[in-house]
């Protein structure tokens, strides 16, 4: 078998932070990210290659957020320094997405919504129903959540979805909830849900713009007629 290099032995194009100092971090893959983070690997593998097989070993980044500090010291090379850099690492970028922006984002399409939500419900485990409040410029004025669990009639009211946006002086509303499944497909409960809801806003003068929902991707209602 052939001598094995470590990263600073290889070609500087080859390097992750050279190539991050020169082209940015997102020219970087997944695992020279997190094997930056790491900054050393072990006797048989580089930082880079460690990683790969944690985020591998994980069904992809997306199964970072449930891994346990026991799960990833079970992957041969990754003691507790390393799943905890591993943990923090997930719990920062957790909290970078539900920071607010000190301006008020402004609504032009369904993947604005995307942007301004994903981070806040894309990863959870049960269906947050969150409405966002926007004013007559559609500029972002509330985002309250709704409820938790499975959208249901019950579950997703209208009193409890307008009373926010008349509290608010909204003028319009865009409906959003994820689906844990990662599945962006509406479901015949969501269809009866919006339908109602829609009904519910036009008696109050409130504009129901769309229905996003949150997976893997994002679907909007609106544009797949069904609003």
């Amino acid at each position: 078998m052939g001598r094995r290099y470590t990263i600073k032995e290889l070609p500087p194009e080859l390097r992750p932070r050279e190539r991050l100092l020169e082209a940015g971090p997102s020219a970087l893959s997944d695992g020279e990210l997190l094997g930056l983070l790491f900054g050393i690997g072990n006797r048989e593998k580089t930082a880079v290659e460690l990683a790969n097989e944690v985020i591998s070993r994980a069904g992809g980044l997306h199964g970072l957020y449930d891994v346990s500090v026991h799960e990833l010291t079970q992957v041969n090379g990754i003691g507790e320094a390393k799943a905890c850099i591993i943990l923090a690492a997930v719990e920062l970028g957790r909290r970078i997405g539900q920071v607010r922006n000190p301006g008020r984002p402004v609504i032009s399409s369904p993947a604005d919504v995307d942007r301004l939500l994903r981070g806040r419900i894309a990863n959870l485990d049960r269906e947050n129903f969150v409405a966002v409040l926007l004013n007559t410029k559609n500029e972002v004025i509330g985002t309250p959540l709704i409820s938790v669990g499975t959208l249901s009639q019950a579950l997703v009211h209208p009193r409890e979805v307008f009373k926010p946006a008349i509290r608010a002086s909204a003028a319009s509303v865009i409906l959003a909830h994820n689906h844990p499944s990662g599945k962006t497909e509406a479901s015949p409960e969501d269809r009866e849900v919006t339908k109602r809801l829609v009904g519910a806003a036009e008696i109050l003068g409130i504009e129901v713009l769309d229905h996003v929902i949150v997976g893997d991707g994002h679907l909007s209602m609106k544009e797949h007629g069904m609003l």
